[in-house]
């Protein structure tokens, strides 16, 4: 890409759901960062992600315009989008969740939610190394990296 100011393509999942647990803190200012992950995990958004259905809709789109992204208005590459397909898988296994199993009866997190909640924690810590790097600290509102 050639303006460095320009997310790249494997970011988007990464800024969907980083502005969904801003989001979850403006409507909840009591909560920390951690119990706004715990938030987001159980909300329809991360049922869109974890189900492959963020990258399906994207990919619907990009093929209704000849993989011309609405946002770039640039045809996007066929390697990157085997990337974005690598991605989804792996959101797909990483963000894995049995439903009524989220938590024991204590309420520590199922080893099969905390790979959900670690993963998430990694991709929101790539956006804000990301909005770091390319010198945009107006986009870090969570300060996961500090």
């Amino acid at each position: 890409m050639s303006n460095k100011n320009e997310k790249p393509y494997v970011l988007r999942a990464a800024e969907f759901v980083y502005t969904k647990i801003i989001d979850i803190k403006k409507q909840n200012p009591e909560v920390n960062n951690i119990q706004a992950f715990e938030i987001f995990i159980t909300t329809k958004e991360f049922q869109i992600l974890s189900s492959g259905e963020f990258h399906d809709r994207w990919f619907l789109e990009l093929k209704k315009n000849k993989f011309i992204d609405t946002v770039t208005k640039k045809k996007i590459p066929e390697e990157t989008l085997r990337l974005l397909e690598l991605q989804k898988d792996s959101m797909v296994k990483f963000l894995m969740k049995i439903p009524k199993l989220y938590y024991t009866k204590s309420h520590f997190p199922l080893e099969i939610s905390q790979r959900a909640f670690d993963h998430l924690w990694r991709v929101c810590e790539s956006y804000e190394m990301w909005c770091k790097e390319t010198k945009q600290e107006n986009l870090i509102y969570l300060n996961i990296i500090e």
